[in-house]
């Protein structure tokens, strides 16, 4: 059988949040305006008292502010670099709360990513520094250094103490082969990426075909099996009703080929994107995943609970419908779409 691991303490979870993209809503629960009309979103101390982050006047002339979204950790970031220290105090307690948060939920990695915080190179490799030098202050365990740009990736590992442990390099990708060399340099574990020299690809032949490639030269440079993490490549199952028995083909077919010790899984809440429920459809795709062998993932442990995972009740007809839509007998989902409008979605 494909399935690698029997419980939750198995599955290795790389902690998602710590990401220039991620949004909060200004009306949302977290976010908040004050009677003076600043707005904040706020956090608990390290000693449980209350703490602010002031969304700065800068970013009010964004374009996600004007969307009416809150790029929390791009502020937090930003703020870390600045000249003033309380704004530099404030950035890192974020970062640090969310550490915190994390580390109790289950995480096993930190990914930290700042991609986003500007159009600058030089901004963004300071944010990578600062994010990182903030995490390893108070974090039992490693980061994952997280950047589509290498030179983004070497600040990150060059902050890097390694007071937790053996970072991760996330990723490594057919068009960016010299992050194996930083892999090496930095004695690091990293996500492996079956993305092709010319993109994405269209079903699970292709993964296989651009994960062998890439191994080809990780193998040549000596990288045991048991520090990479494969990412598959999933899409949103709104799109082709195919998407999900891809990506578990994919697996099946990489587990068998490279064994048990080489690790499978990584971005696996993009499935629902676009999609109502999400927390059902996350929930049941990575049942459906673990059992076609991942046993790792990026994702938040406080919205997805693996204990609950476990327990799917896979005879309940929310459930059903789930199944029915990741395994391609749903055509752009929309028994799916119809429960959920007629309120048969809810667990």
């Amino acid at each position: 059988m494909p399935r690698v691991i029997d419980s939750p303490e198995e599955f290795t979870i790389v902690g998602e949040n710590i990401h220039a993209t991620r949004v909060l809503l200004r009306n949302g629960r977290r976010a908040k305006a004050l009677d003076d009309g600043t707005e904040v979103v706020p956090f608990r101390g390290p000693g449980g008292e209350q703490r602010l982050l002031t969304v700065p006047e800068w970013y009010k002339s964004t374009q996600p502010y004007q969307q009416n979204q809150i790029k929390h950790f791009l502020i937090a970031m930003r703020k870390g670099i600045e000249d003033d220290a309380d704004e530099r105090e404030e950035g890192k307690a974020y970062i640090q709360y969310e550490v915190r948060r994390q580390v109790r939920a289950g995480a096993k990695y930190l990914d930290i990513n700042p991609d986003e915080v500007h159009y600058d190179l030089e901004t963004q490799k300071a944010c990578m520094r600062f994010a990182v030098e903030a995490v390893q202050e108070v974090s039992p365990i490693p980061p994952s250094i997280d950047s589509s740009n290498s030179e983004i990736i070497q600040a990150g590992l060059e902050a890097y103490d390694g007071s937790a442990g053996r970072p991760m390099i996330n990723s490594v990708a057919a068009e960016r082969l010299e992050a194996l060399d930083m892999v090496v340099e930095h004695n690091a574990r990293m996500v492996l990426m079956c993305t092709g020299p010319d993109g994405m690809p269209q079903d699970d032949g292709e993964r296989i075909e651009n994960l062998n490639y890439i191994m080809e030269h990780v193998q040549s440079k000596g990288i045991p099996m048991e520090d990479i993490f494969v990412d598959g490549i999933i899409f949103p199952i709104s799109v082709d009703p195919q998407y999900g028995n891809h990506y578990f083909d994919a697996v099946r077919a990489i587990r068998e080929q490279y064994g048990n010790e080489i690790h499978i899984g990584m971005g696996l809440s993009n499935v629902s994107f676009g999609m109502h429920e999400r927390r059902l459809l996350n929930d049941t795709f990575i049942y459906l995943s673990i059992e076609a062998g991942i046993d790792a993932g990026i994702l938040d442990p406080i919205a997805t609970k693996l204990d609950r995972v476990f327990a799917l009740d896979t005879e309940s007809e929310p459930v059903k419908l789930a199944l029915d839509a990741l395994e391609g007998r749903d055509d752009f989902c929309m028994n799916y779409i119809m429960a959920y409008r007629d309120g048969r979605l809810k667990t």
